[in-house]
């Protein structure tokens, strides 16, 4: 974990490299990882909490039985809700019905993937106590690549001076390199979880 990146530099490369990886794990060793990931990201649950997740897309890893767990916990779960021509996040309550049932309130770009988007009392991010990040590759100084939007990285810095979210990557072990490339704006999570383990950014030996 955390291996060198070879013969890639540039963001767009590292991306496509690091989509094809998870992309081509196999279902069943996807399934396994995704049980273990989800088990070690459920201590941060706590009765009252305010957890936003992420709906995930594609071959991103999935949040399944940890948002079960949430719910009958008592933890408060929110996805992220994007407002029109504005890079910051609101974040809308997670419905408590299964997905297959959830209706959104709209799907928001014109990709393939049509990201939903729920109706409901919208916080910022500063109103979270955790909030759990896709990605598409993270590093060991705490750098998170994920889609280029610019999203996550315009609501974190408008916490700083207010509370900030403890923020989490939560993906496959083959996604963490020793290295990103990163940019003045990006902002470095706390914590990697991954089939794993959790891993706090800092206490890996540079």
């Amino acid at each position: 974990m955390f291996a060198p990146l070879e013969n890639v530099s540039n963001k767009k490369d590292v991306r496509h490299y690091l989509r094809q990886l998870r992309k081509r794990q196999p279902e069943n060793k996807r399934q396994v990882a995704e049980k273990c990931a989800n088990h070690y990201l459920k201590p941060w649950i706590k009765r009252g909490k305010r957890i936003a997740i992420y709906w995930a897309m594609g071959s991103e890893m999935r949040l399944n039985s940890f948002i079960q767990a949430a719910q009958k916990r008592g933890a408060h779960l929110y996805l992220p809700y994007i407002e029109p021509h504005s890079l910051r996040l609101w974040f809308t309550p997670l419905p408590i019905k299964t997905k297959s049932s959830l209706k959104s309130e709209r799907k928001r770009g014109q990709n393939k993937f049509n990201i939903p988007q729920f109706a409901g009392k919208k916080i910022r991010a500063d109103r979270l106590h955790t909030l759990v990040l896709p990605m598409v590759g993270i590093d060991q100084r705490g750098y998170r690549l994920g889609q280029g939007g610019g999203y996550y990285d315009c609501t974190l810095a408008a916490c700083v001076g207010k509370h900030v979210p403890q923020k989490i990557a939560f993906g496959f072990a083959c996604q963490a390199v020793a290295e990103l490339p990163c940019e003045p704006h990006d902002m470095r999570v706390d914590y990697f979880v991954c089939e794993k383990g959790a891993i706090k950014i800092g206490s890996l030996k540079r």
